[in-house]
């Protein structure tokens, strides 16, 4: 959770449309939206643009106050959390279903909680429909405001009630990017650990585990302050083999984390070492290097194994990573803690490597250098050839070189160009990308 900006909690009971609600806010889609009810688990935090300000709004899940079930249970803890943490609550409630029992149980921890509450009447598709569809919510107690958030109806004054409200915070792009810190989004499969390794490292049970696989379907976002530096880890649902997406809303989920993996600064990939590592992780792998993002391997449950055994693993584990050797690889537990202290120390180093920027002088006199231990090969009777080199862009680094003939230069030259990258600029971690253009037409 951001500390440094105001905070806006959405609560209420389930299917009154709070996440639809939490997407207008945001204007943009980032909750997962579905008339089945439950279907937000965790709370969700992102970073909301004002017209004057910044503040983070937290979409929490539909509570049911006297539930027995375990994640409902759960599901109402974090909501209570996010209360007491709130410099203001909107309670949704559904204005075509009118007061619903439920409603006045949540309303009573609201009072108890002495934060600044608005009542929000979701789904009043109109002006014509206000009197008719809130009357009965006045007896909650609270101010309220009339919205449609599937059509936009009264979001514009619902947003001035926001900003009118809260406390002063700054409003600049870098307060924002200083508060979220660096990117982090887990990968990997149902039930291989990413919530567990999370919970871990912030010392709490922020995010709900089940053994239950699809316990997380949305995107979590969740801020962990370590060493006075800010790393925001995005808790994706589990990936499966698209033969297993049945549900509409697993396959909804499952598009959400590679989107999050796109959008992240480095991704840890989560692997399950008790599994190995099956097709589905190969595919996952086989996607981040494709896609050039930085990424880290933790390998995780090792307080599972013995020491022999986890030897073994290691050794098979290797042979698995060979295609992507430059990839850091962790073993830790997530229940033990063992090896957890190494992966933000890690995440620093590959991110500050991804950022690395190398000058054209030093650049060309590497191409001199290995064109001379190893001369590009020759292809239909012709020789490629290395005019000069230049870096791109960073994040990750990308190279062009500028050649003869782009179509002479691929397989075992172009990967004996990048280890040689690698080996003299120490680029051991990040992930590298190489362009070849062709130059001097005449000479082609």
């Amino acid at each position: 959770m951001n500390e440094l900006l105001p905070l806006v909690a959405l609560i209420g009971r389930p299917n009154v449309g709070k996440s639809t609600l939490f997407n207008r806010l945001l204007k943009k889609r980032v909750s997962i939206t579905h008339d089945m009810p439950g279907v937000t688990r965790d709370s969700i935090f992102c970073t909301v643009r004002g017209e004057e300000r910044l503040y983070t709004l937290v979409d929490t899940g539909g509570i049911v106050p006297d539930s027995s079930d375990e994640i409902e249970m759960d599901i109402f803890q974090q909501a209570r959390e996010a209360m007491e943490n709130a410099d203001l609550i909107l309670f949704v409630v559904d204005g075509r279903q009118g007061l619903h029992p439920q409603d006045e149980q949540v309303s009573q921890y609201l009072r108890q909680s002495g934060r600044e509450v608005r009542v929000v009447v979701n789904k009043v598709d109109g002006p014509e429909q206000e009197e008719a569809l809130s009357a009965e919510f006045y007896a909650l107690g609270f101010p309220l405001h009339c919205v449609s958030a599937a059509q936009g109806f009264g979001m514009g004054d619902l947003r001035e009630v926001i900003e009118s409200v809260l406390p002063l915070a700054g409003a600049d792009g870098e307060t924002a990017q200083a508060a979220r810190g660096l990117k982090i989004a887990l990968l990997g499969r149902p039930n291989a650990g990413k919530s567990s390794t999370i919970n871990a490292l912030l010392g709490k049970k922020r995010l709900m585990v089940s053994s239950e696989a699809g316990t997380t379907r949305d995107c979590v976002d969740v801020a962990v302050e370590r060493g006075g530096k800010v790393y925001t880890f995005v808790d994706t649902a589990g990936v499966r083999r698209k033969s297993r997406v049945t549900e509409s809303l697993e396959y909804f989920s499952v598009v959400h984390a590679l989107q999050a993996a796109r959008r992240a600064d480095v991704v840890v990939l989560v692997l399950d070492v008790m599994s190995g590592v099956v097709g589905q992780d190969k595919r996952l792998l086989s996607f981040l290097d494709a896609e050039k993002i930085p990424f880290v391997i933790l390998v995780n449950k090792i307080d599972l194994l013995t020491k022999d055994q986890l030897a073994q693993a290691k050794k098979g584990l290797t042979e698995d990573f060979a295609f992507c050797a430059h990839v850091p690889v962790l073993y830790a537990s997530s229940v033990s803690m063992a090896g957890l202290g190494g992966l933000l120390p890690l995440v620093d180093k590959l991110w500050e490597q991804c950022g690395r920027r190398l000058g054209t002088g030093e650049l060309n006199r590497l191409v001199k250098l290995v064109a001379e231990r190893h001369q590009p090969p020759v292809v239909g009777g012709r020789r490629g050839k290395i005019y000069y080199m230049t870096q791109a862009e960073t994040r990750p680094p990308t190279f062009v070189f500028f050649v003869n003939d782009e179509n002479l230069f691929g397989g075992s030259y172009v990967r004996y160009l990048e280890n040689q990258l690698r080996k003299v600029f120490l680029l051991d971690k990040t992930p590298v990308r190489m362009v070849f253009r062709s130059s001097h037409d005449t000479q082609r």
